[in-house]
């Protein structure tokens, strides 16, 4: 019983090191901190004003809005940003407020509308250098060929006007040009992403809202070999699988410029590949000179869809808390009163026993806190008010736990066992119903997660983690410190003060109908170990005394 104690109590010493060992090497690193990190409502951050750019004659409806909402959620979601709001203003502009300083990464997740196209390649070039040419007049889109293109890649789109486009075209200025705003069912002049090369491009066959799923990771060399470049890795839904097998058994037989597939994003080319076979599996690849944020990036900005309409950044400022410290310190101070009144409520009622739920209570709160700063150093997690309200709740979770533990080892001291076959009896009828409450909590604590935004969610994940972490204190602290209370004089003579004094429990009852006499004791404590063998009588027993009391009479 000692060794397993101990193994349990090594179990969870090996969580603490991992824990701690984890936040000190990101403090080493310095991307860390021994403190969680705050949310906006505590600490503050920058605001971000998203504003559409559409034509003249275009209006923003409420359902791209909403839609645009919901995807820039996703993105800084998926950034790792927690206790991000994202909100619209005006009926045309978005709101995007992130805690702290967002790096140049979430910045380009929220601002990039990932207007993902697949065009063919008509013509392309190097660019030329600044100043030997005169710049691009403002036009992007072409007029209408002389003759009708009989597919994407026929040269008949490339018109007189396209090819003036072609030859004055000034990569300085493509944005401006709106290339991200191009009609799709006709032509492109464009750049590369790098402005190095530009590009005569077919109307768009594959639209990137086909993709069903894109993540980022090291491009696969000859053989299966690993490189060190990385990419994007596509999947298309059955409508994206078919446009792009039909395109790139096309493209395969096709000489020169006209045998490659520009991957266009944002009216940029970021990757023109050649087609040496057709890919009908529909699991492209995209790969150029990205770096692993880059391509994590784009992969984010592809899985979640792009913004049905452009958005330019209309400003950005930083923002204080709008509950502040204050706040934080009263929910604290909240927490204390709450922890107070348990420690209180146990010493009352189980004296010095219920210092044991001081003490794993204490644990607990180290273990939580421990958490929380790792994933706020590694995971970008923020500590919200209403987290802190997740923390507080946890108090009572764990008290409950305790109650369980220590009630069912007091039934057994009832039941005439000796202290340490009592708690290992009630260990095993304790654990079943806290492992049942934890997993109703924990379940309920991950639908309102999963259903929820904003705060809501910061409450729902900090009583999630909470409820694991009371499993983890029950098991692997509380029961283990019980296992070698038990042996020690003090609990085990049942001392008065231990909380555990069988006397004091009524502990009568025997078992088979048999019911051990209270001995120098008051008759109050008679009468009340006589009433609790009564209560404690099984229906065959009470028989049994009734036949014994029936036979005495008719002698």
């Amino acid at each position: 019983m000692v060794r397993q104690a101990t193994n349990r109590f090594i179990w969870l010493g090996v969580i603490f090191f991992l824990l701690i060992g984890g936040n000190a090497l990101a403090v080493f690193q310095g991307t860390g901190s021994w403190v969680p990190k705050l949310a906006l409502d505590l600490q503050g951050g920058t605001q971000i004003i998203l504003a559409p750019q559409v034509s003249e004659n275009q209006e923003v409806t409420e359902e791209q809005l909403n839609q645009a909402v919901a995807i820039i959620r996703q993105r800084v979601d998926a950034g790792g940003v927690a206790e991000a709001e994202v909100t619209t203003q005006g009926g045309s502009n978005i709101v995007v407020s992130i805690p702290g300083l967002p790096d140049q990464a979430t910045l380009e997740r929220i601002r990039s509308s990932a207007k993902l196209e697949f065009r063919a390649v008509l013509e392309a070039g190097p660019v030329l250098l600044s100043g030997e040419e005169p710049p691009a007049p403002p036009v992007i889109e072409a007029d209408e060929p002389e003759t009708t293109p009989t597919s994407p890649s026929d040269l008949a789109w490339i018109t007189p006007a396209v090819e003036a486009t072609y030859t004055q075209l000034s990569c300085e200025a493509l944005d401006e040009l709106g290339a991200n705003r191009a009609d799709p069912t006709k032509p492109l002049v464009t750049c590369s992403d790098d402005g190095f090369s530009k590009y005569i491009l077919g109307p768009v066959e594959v639209d990137g809202g086909t993709i069903n799923d894109a993540i980022s990771g090291l491009v696969p060399g000859p053989q299966g070999s690993v490189t060190t470049e990385w990419g994007v890795f596509l999947e298309f839904d059955g409508q994206g699988t078919e446009a792009f097998r039909n395109v790139t058994e096309r493209l395969v037989r096709l000489p020169g410029v006209q045998n490659q597939f520009a991957i266009v994003l944002d009216g940029k080319v970021i990757s023109a590949p050649r087609t040496l076979a057709a890919i009908t599996d529909g699991n492209p690849q995209i790969s150029g000179s990205f770096t692993q944020d880059s391509a994590t990036v784009l992969a984010d900005q592809l899985k979640f869809g792009a913004l049905p309409i452009g958005f330019a950044v209309q400003s950005s400022e930083t923002i204080t808390a709008t509950l502040g410290l204050t706040q934080l310190q009263s929910g604290l101070l909240a927490g204390a009163i709450g922890l107070l009144l348990v420690v209180l409520y146990s010493v009352f009622q189980y004296r010095t026993l219920g210092l044991v739920s001081v003490f794993s209570l204490l644990t607990a709160f180290t273990l939580s806190y421990f958490v929380i700063t790792y994933l706020s150093n590694e995971q970008g997690y923020r500590l919200s008010l209403a987290g802190v309200a997740g923390l507080i709740v946890a108090i009572g979770i764990t008290a409950d736990s305790f109650i369980v533990f220590f009630e069912r080892i007091r039934d057994e001291l009832r039941d005439g066992r000796n202290l340490e076959s009592s708690i290992a009896g009630a260990w095993k009828r304790a654990f079943r119903t806290i492992l049942a409450s934890d997993a109703v909590g924990f379940l309920a604590a991950a639908v309102l997660f999963l259903l929820a935004v904003g705060n809501v969610r910061g409450f729902a994940f900090t009583l999630g983690i909470t409820t694991i972490v009371d499993l983890i204190i029950v098991a692997l602290f509380t029961q283990p410190l019980m296992q070698l209370l038990g042996r020690t004089k003090f609990f085990a003579s049942g001392n008065k003060l231990s909380g555990l004094d069988p006397r004091a429990l009524g502990a009568v009852y025997r078992g088979r109908a048999q019911f051990r006499e209270p001995v120098n004791v008051g008759e109050t404590a008679r009468n009340k170990s006589a009433r609790e063998a009564k209560r404690r009588q099984t229906i065959a027993e009470r028989k049994a005394l009734e036949d014994s009391a029936l036979n005495e009479g008719k002698k």
